[in-house]
């Protein structure tokens, strides 16, 4: 594949084509968050990455993506390189958005080693762009997506999950019921994280903001459910801030914001390549 030229990060994402005519995005996978109940269709996850069309740069919020429904051939991961034909999110305002057609994607490709994922993500991550001026600027026509350097993080504070409501359970029950082919295991985190860091806003006061990568959910569902509350708390918080967040990772946050919400923002997944001098990974 052909490296595109460097492209840094829009201060505001080019508006949404006006026409509601499918195009074909292509889009390199950075993101994919924790499942989440919906009325129309059950349980669905929310999944952005970078676009790779140099037409079309930045940012790309696919959603709703209902990951029980999907086919072998429909199924990715992070870091992997799909095309989707996909129509503009017209019932939400944020530009990012978009309604993918899921039986028109393909994976043509994936990114392993994080040197290969470092030539993209790293031009993605813009010195001028801060949480506290995403935070300041927020509205339904700025920036939803964004890759940021933390200054500094001090905290992962790990809670117990409140659980999916009665209504919320009924949603996902009401759609799953339809179906014989999917199974019906308990996908609720047992944990909620938060991450408490600074920004590399000067006179940055400090954010706090809740991790919903899906990653965060199953090394939780299969790594720690054999443990009990404290131990399972701690080797959680050890995963994703003593090792993703280690001082030999050159750490970023993919954040994303809420479309009732604007200047709610959420970390949805963490960047942490090695630093240069700590070799290849």
């Amino acid at each position: 594949m052909t490296q595109l030229p460097m492209f840094g990060q829009p201060t505001d994402p080019p508006p949404k084509p006006a026409s509601d005519q499918a195009v074909t995005l292509q889009v390199l996978v950075t993101v994919k968050a924790a499942p989440n109940p919906s009325d129309k269709y059950g349980e669905t996850v929310c999944v952005a990455g970078l676009s790779l069309d140099p037409a079309r740069p930045g940012w790309i919020r696919l959603y709703p993506i209902n990951f029980r429904e999907l086919s072998d051939r429909e199924s990715f991961k992070k870091y992997d390189i799909i095309t989707v034909k996909a129509v503009p999110a017209r019932q939400d305002s944020r530009r990012e958005s978009w309604r993918p057609r899921m039986p028109t994607l393909e994976v043509t490709g994936h990114l392993r080693p994080w040197s290969s994922r470092r030539s993209w993500l790293d031009p993605a991550i813009s010195a001028d762009t801060t949480m506290c001026r995403l935070h300041r600027g927020a509205t339904m026509a700025s920036t939803s997506l964004a890759l940021l350097r933390p200054r500094r993080i001090t905290d992962l504070r790990i809670t117990r999950h409140p659980g999916w409501t009665a209504a919320q359970k009924a949603k996902i029950e009401a759609y799953v019921s339809q179906f014989s082919l999917f199974g019906d295991e308990d996908r609720t985190p047992r944990f909620s994280g938060t991450y408490h860091y600074e920004c590399l806003e000067p006179d940055c006061n400090g954010h706090k903001q809740g991790i919903i990568d899906w990653e965060f959910v199953t090394f939780q569902l299969l790594r720690l459910r054999a443990m009990g509350d404290a131990e399972a708390a701690e080797r959680l918080r050890h995963r994703f801030l003593d090792e993703i967040c280690a001082p030999d990772r050159d750490v970023a946050f993919y954040v994303g914001n809420i479309a009732a919400h604007p200047k709610t923002f959420s970390v949805l997944g963490v960047y942490y390549p090695p630093r240069p001098e700590s070799g290849p990974r």
